[in-house]
């Protein structure tokens, strides 16, 4: 028995066998080992410990508070339970020198508003909320909030099938929402949201529609200003309140699931925000953050890096993982600013950063929480995926651990959308003189698992929406839009797309209004998002498109050299050569009647999709017949193809 649990028995059984507790009995969840693996920065599932968790001791409910706090000198708990009084609930450290303080306190049911008194060795006297909520205020209310996980999932078939969803040999369509701004009751009223169930319910049919195979949502922990959408957040093992609680995130996930859709998470394990009743100087030391200023501040967001060097951090951000993947059955975790994290000079000038032990920009104890965390999760969810958002040539960031790589399951290639959106601002006139720009990424395609984002990054900060960055006329724009995504989804590598991108969003996104769905009056919208919708179902039915989207072998260019014509040439390949699909692409507003294209075999082929059909709000240059290959040199090859190029389109082949 756990020697604080046999002194309570002891202490308080009287002559006639009724049990009369102290205001906070001296209780424990906490094992030996627990507390090893703490320490030592390796514990996947310390909610299950820390936080408040309901129980009953000697007969009588009540609630379960452990926190770390190692720097505290007293530490109580506080609420709407005991008037908000620091005097009358304190709980009792640890005597292993943990810094863990806990204890039971009688009769807190859930749903009871709580915070953590912490008087520091210092005197200072703070406010914080808990870490390990599952629950809290909506904001500005700060508290934390006493809350069960109980709840009965109906997602079976989908978690025993789920790892054929989440192959990397599967495809793999990804549409990234801000659950806040998707849609709103009210466009001009941001403090009024639809709540999980009614987002839900919009949100599932119009992902099914147009085919994606997962959503990502933009962080969903819980945070505190609206502004930072999700990535400054103060409530890492809670949902936001904003639309609901716990349970009813569940339910959503769960709603997903149950339609064959996976859900991807957002998740900072790099900064947090200061405010007062969150992580920093949580027992007014630094905690969770690195003491030195030059490690622990991000100049960029305002904002406190955790100290990857401390190892209860490192079991702080490794369980919280763990738990979303856990209690809320999430797919994935697409986890931010990696680059930010593994480099000590991101965003530093000379001078204002300190290189390691070895005299490199690296932060070796960031490299070693990634590896270990991605380690563990592969190890305890082999059918879920993580996706890196790292922007830098850093090595293997997508390969094993034990092959010297982070361990992602993926990684976002910066450098394609960089180059591609560069591209496709430009002129048709004087895109022949910067083609290389566009080709560059297939020769760095296959060395890591990389995914092809079109993220909310795009879209803010006086970038303008995804529409207005192409250039010419209405009808060019929305040529050259769907063009660039023709690019995008025959490109190597799985896809991500942000809300709004796929029906031709005309404002920058904002968060405190919604998505301009009154644009889907208007045919050149609906011609876009019909493209979209065609796109992905192409992508997830021609296994040429995905089977082989991280192997050299599943590419191969037919023309990359028309640099006169802007056209480019390539195949993507299946396992079976019948499957092998041929995409053509017209850069420039010009039709091209009786291209010749010379090609490597004889066989027959079906434009199976066109971006300038006229459903699409193209100009209705397409192929109708079989194109047959002739016997002709050409170009070094034995045979031609004899084809219809669109203007500022593209044109697409299967073999038949």
């Amino acid at each position: 028995m756990n020697y604080l649990v046999s002194t309570a028995l002891s202490r308080f059984m009287t002559k006639d066998n009724t049990h009369q507790l102290q205001p906070v009995e001296p209780f424990s969840l906490f094992s030996e080992q627990d507390i090893a693996l703490f320490q030592e920065g390796r514990h996947p599932h310390l909610y299950e410990k820390f936080g408040s968790h309901q129980t009953t001791f000697q007969g009588v409910s009540g609630t379960y508070f452990a926190v770390w706090a190692p720097n505290a000198t007293y530490l109580s708990v506080i609420g709407d339970f005991n008037d908000w009084d620091q005097h009358r609930h304190h709980l009792y450290p640890r005597w292993d020198k943990s810094g863990i303080w806990e204890g039971f306190i009688p009769q807190v049911a859930p749903g009871t508003l709580y915070k953590y008194f912490i008087r520091s060795n210092a005197g200072e006297e703070l406010r914080k909320g808990d870490p390990y909520a599952n629950y809290w205020e909506l904001r500005p209310k700060t508290a934390s909030i006493t809350w069960e996980l109980d709840y009965k999932w109906k997602d079976s078939n989908w978690m025993k099938t789920r790892s054929q969803h989440n192959s990397l040999q599967s495809p793999y369509s990804v549409y990234e929402v801000h659950l806040g701004s998707w849609q709103r009751p009210d466009p001009n009223n941001h403090e009024v949201f639809y709540n999980y169930s009614e987002i839900a319910a919009r949100l599932i049919p119009y992902v099914k529609e147009m085919g994606f195979t997962h959503v990502e949502l933009m962080p969903v922990m819980e945070h505190p200003f609206d502004g930072s959408w999700g990535y400054q957040g103060t409530g890492y093992y809670a949902p936001t309140s904003r639309y609901g609680s716990p349970q009813e995130f569940m339910a959503f996930i769960d709603a997903f699931h149950q339609e064959g859709i996976g859900v991807i998470l957002d998740w900072v394990p790099s900064h947090f925000p200061y405010d007062e009743h969150g992580l920093f100087r949580f027992d007014g030391t630094h905690t969770y953050e690195y003491a030195d200023m030059r490690k622990g501040f991000h100049p960029d967001w305002n904002s406190y890096i955790f100290n990857y060097a401390r190892n209860e951090v490192r079991s702080f951000l490794l369980s919280n993982a763990i738990f979303w993947l856990d209690k809320y059955h999430a797919d994935g975790l697409r986890v931010d600013a990696v680059a930010s994290m593994i480099h000590l000079n991101y965003s530093r000038e000379a001078g204002k950063w300190e290189p390691n032990e070895h005299g490199g920009e690296e932060n070796l104890e960031a490299i070693s929480f990634l590896k270990n965390m991605n380690a563990t999760i592969y190890s305890l969810f082999p059918d879920v995926q993580t996706i890196a958002e790292e922007s830098t040539s850093f090595y293997g960031v997508s390969r094993p651990v034990f092959m010297g790589g982070l361990g992602f399951g993926m990684k976002w290639m910066m450098g394609w959308m960089n180059d591609t959106l560069a591209y496709f601002k430009r002129d048709p006139y004087y895109r022949k003189f910067q083609q290389d720009q566009l080709t560059f990424s297939i020769a760095y395609a296959f060395t890591e698992n990389f995914m092809l984002p079109l993220s909310h990054d795009e879209v803010v900060h006086g970038k303008s929406p995804m529409l207005y960055k192409m250039p010419g006329d209405d009808w060019q724009k929305f040529a050259n839009l769907r063009l660039m995504y023709s690019y995008m989804f025959t490109h190597p590598g799985t896809k991500l797309l942000f809300m709004g991108d796929e029906f031709g969003q005309t404002s920058e996104w904002n968060y405190k209004s919604q998505l301009d769905w009154h644009l889907m009056e208007h045919t050149s919208h609906q011609g876009l998002k019909a493209f979209v919708k065609a796109l992905n179902h192409l992508y997830r039915a021609e296994p040429a498109l995905y089977i082989k989207q991280f192997e050299y072998y599943g590419f191969e260019w037919v023309n990359v050299s028309d640099y006169d014509n802007s056209v480019l040439a390539y195949l993507r390949k299946g396992m079976d050569p019948k499957e092998d699909i041929l995409i053509i692409l017209n850069m420039t507003p010009i039709a091209r009647e009786n291209y010749l294209l010379a090609v490597n075999e004889n066989a027959s082929w079906k434009e199976v999709l066109n971006s300038d059909a006229e459903v699409f709000f193209g100009s209705g240059v397409i192929n109708t017949a079989i194109v047959k290959a002739k016997q002709e040199a050409y170009n070094g090859k034995e045979y031609t193809l004899l084809l219809r190029l669109p203007p500022l389109g593209a044109a697409i082949f299967k073999k038949v």
